[in-house]
């Protein structure tokens, strides 16, 4: 059993987007004991629709338990008999954390019970029960701003240094760049199923489910709160959506088939095959507990996300040289070729030197990214993931290897696609309960080795 704890922030939080929460609160759970030295704590950061619920039950009554219970507890990968793990629910979020759905102060109607002067932050909800929320005026957050305030609640739980902090999906971006701005506040950095950011057709997906939430009538230009509506429909088709880039077509056929509802065709426009009903049914359930100007929040944070981009663009010559030994290259492999046109050979030279380009530019943006990392990573892909696929956790992989950081990485054979990192995999498990606790690589070495120690494995 857990009980989530709520910490209050009075202090304003300027944000990337350069407006400013007055206050805010960070809901979070902890399993396990902190140690007296506190060098046992791991701090998990949620996907786009998790929450600060990672494990355990919050009554005997509740049927489901936390969204990653298969990896924390006692005995698991992440075990609480020896670790301190916290969860945080992210700001922008419907689970506790100050988000859309929470009281704004700046436009707060003031009871009569409350006059300007003995107005405070905090008022509790009920006090202010007139008072609307934010809805779509809480500001843009990136995930740069929900890595801020989790190191000031770090500062808050006396943790200086976290001996590990672990993401999934979106959590693999915040653990990404939480190496990368405060590279001596944790020892262990663990990326599963992640990306160094999101692709153009990532991006397009995003927004294919926030227009459908846009379009909604009962959106009310995200004041459906106050209007006494809700975008169900359009939040519903947005789950669904997104749910089909987590599976793969085989786990779906597998799964599903053509299976039919009732085992006929019914020439209509409603539900006929069990797929169809699966993801109504994902839809309807999401859209239950989930806000939808929060998930126009979390997608943007998605499509926001890139480490490199408070670090000095690649030199043209540093990235451009090897793209050119390539096209030298290829242009040997074309003299050689007989059976296709001059004019084909030399688009497909020009486009394999284009790509070969852009990568090398991405890889030198990484490099500078992650030139004063102190930690010891261990990043973690699936092979059947399309939405986040093993070649983005190979870039990672590469630019870390490339700046001689201490890197372990592991492409885990599963059937679930981009959901993969949910499920008790036992060679997964395996690789992340072995990672945060084997001895740390350079604890046994001169300090000036550090940069010697990249290993791939």
């Amino acid at each position: 059993m857990v009980t989530p704890q709520i910490l209050h922030f009075a202090e304003p939080l300027t944000l990337e987007c350069n407006r400013t929460l007055p206050s805010f609160d960070l809901i979070f759970e902890t399993y396990g004991t902190l140690n007296s030295d506190k060098s046992n704590a791991i701090l998990i950061c949620h996907a786009l629709s998790g929450s600060h619920h990672a494990a355990g039950f919050h009554s005997a009554d509740e049927k489901k338990a936390g969204w990653w219970d298969n990896m924390i507890g006692p005995n698991k990968a992440i075990d609480t008999t020896q670790f301190y793990v916290v969860c945080v629910n992210n700001i922008g979020s419907c689970f506790g954390s100050t988000g859309p759905t929470s009281i704004n102060p700046n436009k707060a109607y003031i009871t009569d019970n409350y006059s300007d002067d003995s107005y405070s932050d905090n008022a509790t909800a009920s006090d202010r029960s007139d008072s609307p929320v934010y809805g779509p005026d809480f500001p843009l957050v990136t995930i740069k701003d929900w890595v801020k305030t989790q190191a000031m609640l770090s500062d808050r739980l006396g943790i200086d240094v976290w001996h590990a902090i672990v993401g999934g999906s979106m959590g693999g971006m915040q653990a990404l760049q939480w190496s990368v701005d405060y590279p001596d506040r944790l020892k262990r950095c663990i990326v599963i199923a992640s990306t160094p950011k999101l692709s153009a057709q990532n991006i397009a997906f995003n927004e294919v489910a926030r227009q459908s939430i846009l379009s909604d009538p009962d959106f009310k230009d995200g004041r459906y709160l106050q209007a006494g509506t809700y975008p169900r429909r359009g939040l519903i088709l947005a789950r669904m959506v997104g749910h089909i880039t987590y599976l793969t077509d085989d786990a779906m056929k597998a799964k599903f088939g053509r299976d039919l509802k009732s085992g006929k065709f019914m020439y209509g426009y409603d539900v006929e095959f069990q797929v169809e009903s699966y993801l109504r049914y994902q839809g309807e359930r999401f859209s239950e507990n989930f806000d939808a100007n929060t998930y126009l929040l979390m997608t943007k944070a998605l499509d926001y996300f890139d480490p490199t981009r408070d670090y000095p663009p690649a030199s043209e010559t540093e990235a451009i040289e090897p793209a050119v030994q390539l096209e030298s290259s290829i242009a040997t492999s074309v003299d050689a070729a007989k059976n296709a046109t001059q004019e084909e050979l030399e688009d497909n030279v020009a486009s394999m030197s284009d790509n070969e380009h852009n990568r090398q530019q991405e890889l030198t943006a990484l490099k500078a990214a992650f030139a004063h990392t102190q930690c010891q990573y261990l990043v973690v892909s699936f092979t059947t993931d399309w939405r986040f696929a093993p070649e983005r956790s190979q870039e990672i992989v590469d630019a870390l290897m490339a700046t001689g950081k201490p890197v372990n990485y592991i492409n885990v054979d599963a059937p679930h696609g981009h959901d993969s990192f949910l499920f008790d995999i036992p060679r997964y498990m395996g690789a992340v309960k072995g990672f945060l606790t084997a001895p740390f690589i350079t604890d046994n070495l001169p300090n000036n080795s550090r940069q010697k120690t990249g290993a791939r494995s």
